[in-house]
């Protein structure tokens, strides 16, 4: 896998989240983060979330001692270079989670995550970082959105997963009008979606009235391969080429390309 330095792009962060669990979010954050590798880019996701199912979607195993994408909350000595590994897939690396860290355990610092992209093992290596966040309002969602360029939400239509894009919409005035004024929001973008269910329709039409129809971004239909490919640990363009679910990730790549020049 070559992450050798190469002609060198503005390192690019996207964060991917939603105050309600359950809303695509790491389904989203491994396949954007596969189809930027496709598309060339250098790719280093970071998972956040202590489900930690990013390391299951790219079939990697941790050992008890791994180092992770957290010991940089615990530890200031350990850089986040540290916790990178490599994945079977070209140009895509992961800074796993680790599943038995403790939201509000750590160091109080919003900065961390930013000062560690900083880093020249980060900055000269990557194109893109992609950062998957946990549902939670804590210090590790609040670093990811202070470190990120762009922000894109994943939501299923249902209420209660508008109601937690409500939420971040709530945590996102904060940060843009105080400690990342660059922050923007790229899109939003309907997961799990089927235009034939009404309430989905519903959903999307209120999502669309809210936020402005230009940052709906096309969805992502329901496909049971998606789930197959976690258990795989493929993602899905790997996992099922031809299915609808590959089929729609390929066509966010004019959006992609667009955010990661």
């Amino acid at each position: 896998m070559d992450t050798s330095p190469t002609e060198p792009r503005e390192l690019k962060v996207i964060a991917i989240a939603n105050r309600k669990g359950g809303t695509g979010k790491t389904t989203l954050s491994v396949n954007i983060a596969a189809e930027l590798a496709a598309l060339g880019r250098r790719v280093l996701l970071i998972d956040l979330d202590t489900q930690a199912h990013c390391s299951v979607g790219l079939g990697l195993k941790l050992s008890k001692d791994s180092i992770t994408a957290h010991s940089i909350f615990k530890n200031p000595e350990l850089s986040l270079a540290a916790a990178i590994q490599q994945t079977a897939f070209d140009r895509l690396a992961l800074a796993p989670a680790d599943p038995l860290y403790e939201h509000g355990e750590g160091i109080r610092d919003n900065t961390i995550l930013r000062n560690a992209l900083a880093e020249a093992d980060i900055s000269q290596h990557y194109d893109v970082v992609v950062i998957d966040t946990p549902p939670s309002h804590d210090i590790l969602l609040l670093n990811a959105l202070i470190a990120a360029h762009w922000l894109i939400v994943p939501y299923v239509p249902h209420p209660l997963s508008f109601e937690g894009v409500c939420q971040l919409t709530r945590v996102l005035f904060k940060i843009i009008s105080g400690s990342n004024k660059k922050l923007k929001v790229a899109g939003y973008l309907p997961m799990m979606v089927s235009d034939h269910i009404r309430v989905h329709r519903t959903i999307k039409d209120k999502v669309s009235q809210q936020f402005g129809t230009s940052k709906i971004l096309p969805g992502i239909r329901s496909d049971i391969l998606l789930a197959e490919s976690f258990a795989a640990g493929k993602p899905i363009r790997y996992y099922a080429p031809k299915s609808r679910a590959a089929e729609d990730f390929a066509q966010l790549h004019g959006f992609l390309s667009n955010l990661c020049p």
